[in-house]
């Protein structure tokens, strides 16, 4: 499936307009339309990026096939990928958050065999 494909499947499950796509990630309708319909050249990786974020799916998944990835790979790749936009003190903040996360999990998984 074509990022042109992914994108117009994505938006109809989303049950949202071309101009919806378009005010959330920041160009026109006509620009939307043109990705769907496989005409846009090479559309920059920082709206690929907004897209991706959009739809709660990963770069990697959404411009090329990555059939092993499952929804729970994308969400944590796009969590990272977010993460980078953070300050070191948040950082820091959501490394303690995992941590402690990790720490309850263990916790009520019991000792290991």
């Amino acid at each position: 499936m074509s990022l042109a494909d992914k994108i117009h499947a994505l938006r109809l499950e989303k049950n949202q307009s071309l101009q919806d796509v378009a005010d959330v990630v920041g160009v026109s309708k006509a620009h939307i339309w043109q990705i769907e319909k496989n005409r846009a050249d090479n559309p920059s990786m920082g709206l690929v990026t907004r897209l991706a974020d959009h739809f709660g799916v990963t770069v990697a998944w959404l411009v090329s096939e990555d059939f092993t990835a499952d929804a729970t790979d994308s969400a944590l790749a796009r969590m990272f990928r977010q993460a980078h936009e953070l300050d070191p003190q948040d950082i820091t903040l959501l490394d303690d958050m995992l941590q402690s996360l990790l720490k309850r999990r263990k916790s009520l998984d019991g000792p290991s065999p």
